[in-house]
């Protein structure tokens, strides 16, 4: 395996140098202050002592820390951990930086603030590799995706091309009654409709989904049928396809369905899906 020109195997400190990795879990050391332990990620990474206090002011400003430098990191709030964590990955300027779900367990403020830091990095050259289970961070930052399946990836694209690729507009419908007997009988008449006779239609726990290249056009006669056959629709709503679309596509389950059977395994086990970058 080659990275940024350096073979692993051959050239394992050369690998080291040139790439940056933030961990799940922060590294950060809790007696320093933020200041301190740039510092010392700085002499870990062999920045020269000349250098080290422009570097340092340099990421502080970065992960907007300057004005909470020099209190102790076990003051912060986790956001701001992350943050710090993120800078003294960056103390030696990696070409490529590896990201293991940076955002988990953190509020919306936070995540956000982490996403325009993660932009910034990426504007400014840096290569950045993310791994994820929150699909609205994927669309956000990421330009090519993989899915990855038991290990293995089962499809790598741009975020748009992968949503086209489901194909058409998705309906979802909400049923009065989304009992099993009703649902199958409302997709009855719903695959009656030629409009809809190429589309895929899916259950949901309170009604149906249907994929379709129409399917905007088709609301109308559906809506029609559905009222003959006595079918009461409490709600709809048509939109494009986002990339949970694409997952359940893919997987034939929902990121949430398959992080939720990962929690409800051992938690030794290393969850089988996830979306990486």
């Amino acid at each position: 395996m080659i990275i940024n020109g350096h073979d692993v195997e051959k050239e394992p400190q050369a690998v080291s140098e040139s790439i940056g990795y933030m961990a799940q879990e922060t590294s950060v050391d809790e007696e320093l202050t933020a200041r301190e332990n740039i510092q010392f990620s700085c002499k870990v990474y062999g920045v020269p002592a000349s250098e080290q206090d422009e570097r340092i002011e340099k990421l502080l400003d970065l992960v907007g820390l300057t004005d909470v430098a020099d209190k102790r990191a076990e003051n912060y709030s986790g956001g701001m951990k992350k943050r710090l964590d993120a800078a003294t990955v960056l103390v030696h300027r990696p070409p490529l930086v590896f990201l293991d779900e940076p955002t988990t367990g953190l509020d919306p403020e936070a995540r956000m603030r982490l996403w325009n830091y993660f932009e910034r990095l990426n504007e400014h050259g840096t290569t950045v590799f993310l791994t994820t289970q929150y699909l609205e961070e994927v669309d956000r930052l990421c330009d090519r995706l993989s899915v990855i399946q038991d290990g293995k990836i089962i499809a790598t694209d741009t975020p748009d091309a992968l949503k086209s690729a489901v194909g058409g507009d998705i309906l979802d419908l909400t049923l009065e009654n989304s009992s099993r007997q009703e649902t199958e009988r409302a997709i009855e008449v719903a695959r009656e409709s030629d409009a809809l006779e190429t589309a895929t239609i899916e259950t949901t726990d309170d009604g149906f989904t249907i994929t379709a290249e129409n399917a905007r056009e088709a609301v109308g006669d559906l809506f029609v049928a559905l009222h003959k056959a006595d079918v009461v629709v409490t709600g709809f709503d048509v939109r494009s396809p986002t990339l949970d679309d694409v997952f359940l596509t893919l997987t034939g389950e929902s990121l949430e369905a398959s992080n939720q059977d990962g929690a409800n395994e051992q938690r030794a086990t290393v969850p089988e899906q996830e979306v990486a970058e």
